[in-house]
């Protein structure tokens, strides 16, 4: 079923793949935060109980409902490592594990931000703010996990098993403002149904979250390509590209 995946377990194909994604997400990343930021920003109305306070959610939603994304596709990638026991897996779970930690640090940072005038507190041990803060937690706990060991296969493993257990965690953040009385708003643009938002609203923070997206895999792919260099550098391969990379010093030229 799966098969045409089969190719990428091997790092030379994973790391071409890499350099033909990037431009994509890149552009996607730049246009998206663009256009989302400064129509969010500066063009959408202000909302009529939160004023221009509200426009925080152009950064806080994209962050804090990616962060949950970032998690399940980082968990996924070490599922896959697992089970078919690809090196290139391990090595996605851990360039994503980094991008998904500031990702829920910039949604608990924003969120401390909009709390601060909505609630009159910067924190308060809310189930969803609890829940959004062990996320950063297991995010960095499989980083960690993960240089504990020298062996890169066993660490990958490691890591792996301790990201698979964390999506627990993942239904209870993002059921937490319907099964506990907190003070975190309800679903806005993820419920079924219509959303509860402005069209005029909506559509920035839509073209932000794709943005986000770039950016998550601008960068993911980035770290995957230096994962693969630092692990394969004896392979001819990446001697040969690293080679023909450095430039050629004037006094070698001549």
């Amino acid at each position: 079923m799966f098969t045409w995946l089969h190719p990428y377990a091997k790092t030379e194909r994973a790391y071409a793949l890499c350099n033909t994604l990037l431009p994509y997400f890149f552009i996607t990343a730049v246009a998206g935060l663009l256009v989302g930021f400064v129509w969010g920003l500066l063009f959408a109305p202000s909302d009529y109980q939160q004023g221009d306070s509200f426009r925080i959610i152009y950064v806080h939603v994209p962050s804090a409902i990616l962060s949950m994304s970032t998690y399940v596709a980082m968990a996924v990638a070490g599922f896959v490592g697992l089970v078919w026991q690809w090196k290139t897996a391990y090595m996605s779970m851990i360039a994503i594990a980094p991008v998904g930690a500031v990702l829920t640090f910039i949604s608990l940072f924003t969120g401390a931000a909009w709390g601060k005038p909505m609630w009159g507190t910067w924190w308060i041990w809310d189930a969803r703010l609890t829940s959004q803060l062990i996320l950063f937690f297991l995010y960095l706990g499989v980083m960690a996990l993960y240089a504990a060991f020298s062996d890169k296969t066993q660490a990958g493993k490691s890591a792996a098993i301790m990201a698979l257990v964390g999506v627990i965690n993942i239904p209870i953040i993002h059921f937490s403002v319907e099964w506990w009385n907190t003070l975190h708003q309800g679903a806005t643009i993820t419920k079924f149904g219509q959303p509860s938002i402005a069209t005029s609203m909506l559509w920035p923070l839509l073209i932000s979250i794709a943005g986000f997206i770039g950016l998550i895999g601008t960068l993911s792919l980035m770290n995957l390509k230096n994962q693969i260099l630092r692990r394969e550098l004896h392979r001819p391969w990446v001697t040969e590209l690293l080679t023909s990379s450095k430039p050629v010093s004037k006094k070698g030229a001549k």
